[in-house]
């Protein structure tokens, strides 16, 4: 692989393989973190709508001012570190607690619903406001992601932010790590992670955009499915390749999600551990 600024080390890289996550790194000031909250706030004021909801699975596609966070060099320099050069990104979705709504992330698994063979997958988690445990930052589990499957719990609860309320029953907290980052800076973390978040219960917003990488090579167990080439070539086919978004809130791409989100939300899909 060709050297870059980003790349991560062989250590960083082993100790991702070792306990399945990796923080923190900069990808955008202080001051252009704060100028994409602003345009998220800006949005929903103006559609008055939830972005986890209305604009959930592919915000990149959306809104170009995200499409520039999800291919952001200092993000793909880690990623190719870790699934090589050929990168697709699959899902992205901004992630809003507001001041004490009550509002939590169970713990789960993102792979459970993806059927991306191999398991290769990985989200960065990009704070677009400073992420702290009072405010109800990302935790995670060290080195959940090389253990085995177990079914989730499909609660439907209105308080959980995950789409069908999903947990993992009997989690072992004992190896949980907050990930605590300013506003700018990412993490990363298996697509076998388990992960949640608690409630906000700070007098501000937390807000977080999460976007989900795989190399080229993996497959969809599900079936054809869209993914947007952020770096490198496609050799492969496996995928119904997106376009990047040249204006903001494209009425076509709008069309084109609300039938992808339909799919993703239809409770006959079934969790990879479900036989």
């Amino acid at each position: 692989m060709a050297a870059n600024r980003g790349a991560l080390s062989a250590a960083e890289v082993a100790t991702y393989n070792r306990q399945g996550h990796l923080h923190p790194f900069t990808a955008l000031t202080t001051t252009e973190a704060a100028a994409r909250r602003a345009k998220l706030e800006d949005w929903e004021r103006r559609s008055g709508q939830d972005p986890l909801k209305e604009v959930g699975l592919k915000s990149h596609l959306i809104f170009t001012w995200l499409h520039d966070v999800a291919t952001h060099p200092a993000i793909l320099d880690r990623i190719e570190s870790l699934i090589g050069p050929d990168i697709l990104i699959y899902s992205s979705s901004v992630w809003a607690k507001n001041a004490r709504d009550g509002r939590f992330v169970s713990w789960h698994r993102d792979s459970v619903y993806l059927g991306i063979e191999p398991v290769t997958a990985l989200q960065a988690w990009v704070a677009l406001s400073d992420s702290n445990r009072e405010n109800g930052c990302l935790r995670v589990l060290s080195e959940s992601h090389v253990g085995p499957d177990i079914v989730h719990e499909e609660t439907f609860n209105p308080k959980s932010m995950l789409t069908r309320g999903q947990v993992l029953p009997g989690v072992d907290v004992s190896k949980a790590v907050d990930v605590e980052l300013r506003a700018g800076q990412f993490s990363l973390h298996h697509e076998r992670t388990v992960h949640g978040s608690e409630a906000n219960e700070s007098d501000d917003r937390r807000i977080g955009y999460s976007i989900l990488y795989m190399p080229a090579s993996a497959t969809c167990s599900l079936g054809r499915r869209g993914a947007l080439l952020a770096r490198g070539t496609d050799r492969y086919g496996h995928w119904d390749l997106e376009k990047p978004p040249v204006r903001d809130e494209d009425p076509e791409v709008l069309d084109y999600l609300t039938r992808v989100w339909a799919s993703y939300r239809d409770r006959g899909v079934k969790q990879d551990a479900v036989a």
